[in-house]
Parts: C-alpha cells; structure tokens; sequence
C-alpha cells in the first residue's frame, strides 16, 4: 500500500514516503480481490477504490497520515508493510551518504537481505508503484546531482499517486549528507523490537 524511494549517492542520499494507510474490513476471500485490483493498477483513484469496495461488500478506511520515512543521526530509514493473502511482511530500506541496506522484519529481528553503495535508486512499493517507479527512473535517469534525483523522486511520487489509489498525493521527504553506522542502526533496531521513530 505504499511507496517509499531512496537515491544513495555519493555526496548524501534522498527518500521519500507517501503516507496511505488503508484497513480493509470484510469477507478475507474479497479483500484479497480488492486489493490484487489496488496493487496491480485496476483502481487508479479515490472514488474508484470507495466505488469497488462497496460493490464487493468491504469496508476500508483510508488515512494519510502515516510517516513512514524518517531520519535518525544521519540514517534515513523507509518502512513498507507488504500483504500477500494473510501474510504480512515488512521491508525497511536503510540509506546514508554512500550505502544502504535492505531488511525484513522475521518475528521480532531484522534480517538484512540487500547491501548497496553509490549511486542508486532503492523502490519498496507494490506491484503498481514499483513499476511507475522503475519506468521513471530507467526513462528519466541520466546520472546527476543529489538535487536531481530529489527532483525525479518528487516527480515519481507525484505520478504514483494519479495512477493508483494504493498510495497518498502527500508525501514526506528526508535527507542525510554524512556517512552514518547502517549496522548500529539496524542491530539497533533488532534490539527495540524494530521500532523506528
């Protein structure tokens, strides 16, 4: 239900994190249908999500009003929630000037499962967003200034949110220009429970 996109770059990193929370009540087997449709990009607005959910019978509730990207002593965090059926899963990006990493949340620890440096784009997102995200950045993307990116990131999010329901039109931004402990911050994380904030 979520986007949240990192450039790490040489001279600092950039993200961004829309801020849709939506809770779906209802029959299990026709809220998976509702959302396969939200994530896959049958259902491009609003009224189109509210119009669908009646028409099956699920109740939704949408809130903009969840951060999910944050800073903390130059480490930029970003958090999805991914639902596949029952399932629920978390990946959380970890950007500073320079590098980056890729963890999921397994019970209550971190598992890294990506490690990266300079110069790349980082998309956690679902189906619909990941694709705007990569089309943005594979047909806009010719190298550049931190500024640049910023710019292509704005741009990518404000695409996003016309072209599905799945994520907000308001968006937060962070960014970090020093070269911060991504492993302290993640086996800190681990420790607090993967609380971030």
């Amino acid at each position: 239900m979520t986007l949240v996109i990192a450039f790490i770059g040489k001279q600092g990193a950039v993200m961004a994190g829309d801020m849709r929370e939506i809770a779906f009540g209802g029959e299990d087997s026709l809220i998976e249908e509702l959302e396969r449709e939200l994530y896959d990009g049958s259902i491009a607005s609003d009224r189109e999500l509210a119009e669908r959910a009646d028409e099956i019978g699920v109740t939704i509730q949408v809130r903009d009003d969840k951060t999910k990207v944050s800073q903390r002593d130059g480490v930029l965090v970003g958090e999805v929630t991914e639902t596949e059926g029952a399932k629920t899963s978390r990946k959380r990006v970890y950007a500073t000037k320079g590098s980056y990493a890729i963890a999921e949340a397994a019970d209550s620890r971190l598992r890294v499962m990506q490690k990266g440096r300079a110069s790349n784009f980082v998309v956690l997102g679902n189906e619909i967003t990941k694709r705007v995200a990569n089309q943005c950045i594979q047909g806009m993307w010719e190298g550049g200034t931190i500024q640049d990116a910023l710019r292509l990131i704005m741009l990518t999010m404000q695409i996003a949110a016309s072209v599905t329901a799945s994520v907000s039109r308001t968006f937060v931004l962070v960014h970090t220009d020093i070269v911060a402990d991504i492993s302290s911050a993640i086996a800190k994380d681990s420790r607090n429970g993967q609380n971030s904030g």
